[in-house]
This record gives C-alpha cells, structure tokens and sequence, in this order.
C-alpha cells in the first residue's frame, strides 16, 4: 500500500513514516516545511535504510494536494499537518482556525474525487477539556478549553458527518496524550526549532546549558506537587499506534476515536526528577504564573485502543527521558 502521510517531516509524523516502512508500506510524506526541514527525509532514510517520496505542498493549495494524487496511487492517508501550540492558538485564534480547518477540508475534497476514503486523523486530547475525572474514556462529553483544541474538535465532527453521509469512509481519530521520547537509534526526535511547543525541549536545552532555567507554568493547581500532570506517551509507541490504527481502517467502515496514551500521569515536575535521576544532568527550573489554556490533568483510558486496535504502551518513562537525551546530545552543534 502507497500511504499519504501529510506533516510527514514533523516530530509525530517522522516517526509515524518510519514504522510504515518497516511495516512494509510505501510512503509519501507532504510537508510545508514551516515546523521542519528537508534533512529529516535524510534521518528518515538513514533509520529505514530505504528510499521515501518526499513533496513540499502547502495544504491550503488544494491545486498542489490534487497533484499529489495524481502521481501517486495513494490508498489511505494519515493526517497530521497542522498548527499544534496551545499557547500560540489563543494568542492567534483566526490563525489555526483558518490552517488547520481549511487545509483538512482541502484534503477531505482531494481524497473524495480520487475516492480515497481511508483516513488516520491526527486528533489531541484536548477535546476532553479540563472538567473530565480522568481517566478519560472516549465517550466522555467533548469540550476543548482553546483555538487550538477546537479546532480539532471541529474537525471530528466534521469528519463524523462525511463518514455518516458516506457509509464507504473509514476514520480513525487519534486522540494522543503528551508523546516525547525519541527513535532509539539517536538519529530521528524532535527537533527544536525556533521556540518550542513542548515541555521535553525545553527540558533538553536547560540541561545541556543552551537555557539556564526551565519555566513552569504554575506550581499551585491541586496536585501532590502543584505542577500539572501529563501522560507522557514514547514517541515509537504512539508511532505504532498510528499504524495499528491504519490497519484497523483497512478493515472496517465508520468513525472511531481512540486514545493513544500509557494511562499513567506524571507530574510536570516527576519528569524533571526522573529526567534528572536517569541522564544525571540538572534542570534548574523556576515556576510562573499558569497559562491560559492549560488543563490541569490529563491521562488516558487506553482500554479501547488495547481491544480494537491490539496495541499497548511498552515504553516508561525513564525510556522517554533517555531517548531524548541520546537523541540531543546527537544533534549539538547541528542546532
């Protein structure tokens, strides 16, 4: 199967194309290249061993999709362009409104004319919303808390109507929790560009000395701690997640949410200590005022993804903080 993988060269996505191929999949990855560049399809290649299609296409530019599948045979897509900062979202609201719903649009037109109706979507967590009593289940009441987690609540339902108008299409939506990590190889993670989204970077740089302090956002919620709890997700295991889920779509009709996560919560400030403990580097941190937007916990209900999909978490969190570290450390000086 030739498998279309949209934002194909970012952090999920990359990691995503290099369990397709050693599942044996053809892939071609479109990529704007505003949150990655070009010698990921390098790092790809050096994992795989094999050779993949790349295309730079800008998802807006319906023209420029439509080519795509005019080259390839394409026989399921898996969908992960879009904007992903919280933060920026609700500074930018109009912003990731506007990408992240058109350029699907653009791409559910595309797919329908070349009557590809197989779709992974790359959703969030954040649809549960912050009023949930974790662990989050998927028939929980839906309700994002900014920009950024609307818009994809607003493309789940959205992608429920196309497959209840349309009984042929099959969608997975991906719910994931907080992936960090990175391949174990060193040679493909995430790579941190301009100022990054996630907490994990921030972590690598204040550890390798290039910040003094990591900043926390709020030390008071009511948690054992006071710092926000996460289920941090590895990389490769949410990589294999996507491709269980692609062969679940190859095999049935309809629109199913799963969440992708290990059903464990860390607090913010438990990574810091097990980061520290396992690398024996220090990560002076300060704490700051909470950000608006941030839910307080968040951990998922994995027992859906284990029965239909056949996958579980295998990866701890101390293999998270490792991973990471062997992958920057790889990487200095290239940054």
């Amino acid at each position: 199967m030739t498998i279309l993988v949209t934002g194909g060269l970012g952090f999920i996505g990359s990691h995503t194309v290099v369990e397709l191929i050693n599942q044996g999949h053809e892939c071609v990855i479109i990529d704007n290249l505003s949150k990655s560049t070009i010698d990921v399809v390098n790092r790809i290649e050096m994992v795989t061993h094999k050779k993949v299609s790349f295309i730079k296409v800008e998802m807006l530019d319906k023209t420029a999709i439509r080519k795509v599948f005019q080259q390839f045979s394409i026989s399921a897509v898996i969908h992960f362009a879009g904007y992903k900062s919280v933060g920026e979202s609700v500074k930018q609201p109009l912003l990731y409104y506007q990408n992240n719903l058109f350029s699907t649009l653009n791409l559910l037109d595309v797919m329908q004319e070349f009557a590809v109706k197989k779709l992974v979507f790359s959703s969030s967590a954040t649809v549960y919303g912050d009023t949930s009593i974790p662990p989050l289940t998927e028939n929980l009441p839906l309700s994002a808390p900014n920009p950024y987690g609307r818009s994809k609540l607003m493309l789940e339902e959205i992608l429920r109507d196309l497959v209840e108008a349309n009984t042929e299409w099959s969608v997975a939506l991906m719910r994931y929790f907080n992936p960090i990590g990175a391949h174990t190889s060193g040679l493909l993670g995430e790579m941190p560009y301009d100022t990054p989204n996630n907490l994990m970077p921030h972590v690598l740089k204040v550890a390798s000395g290039e910040s003094a302090k990591l900043q926390i956002f709020g030390g008071d919620y009511e948690t054992l701690d006071g710092s926000c709890i996460r289920d941090f997700i590895h990389i490769m295991d949410l990589a294999k997640g996507h491709v269980k889920a692609l062969q679940y779509v190859e095999q049935h009709t309809g629109c199913e949410a799963f969440n992708i996560g290990t059903g464990v919560g860390y607090s913010v400030l438990s990574l810091l200590r097990t980061f520290e403990i396992v690398t024996g580097e220090k990560v002076p941190y300060e704490i700051i005022n909470r950000r608006e937007g941030d839910i307080v916990i968040s951990i998922a209900d994995v027992q859906k993804a284990e029965n239909m999909l056949n996958w579980k978490a295998q990866y701890q969190l101390e293999d998270m903080c490792v991973d990471s570290w062997r992958w920057y450390q790889s990487i200095k000086g290239y940054v």
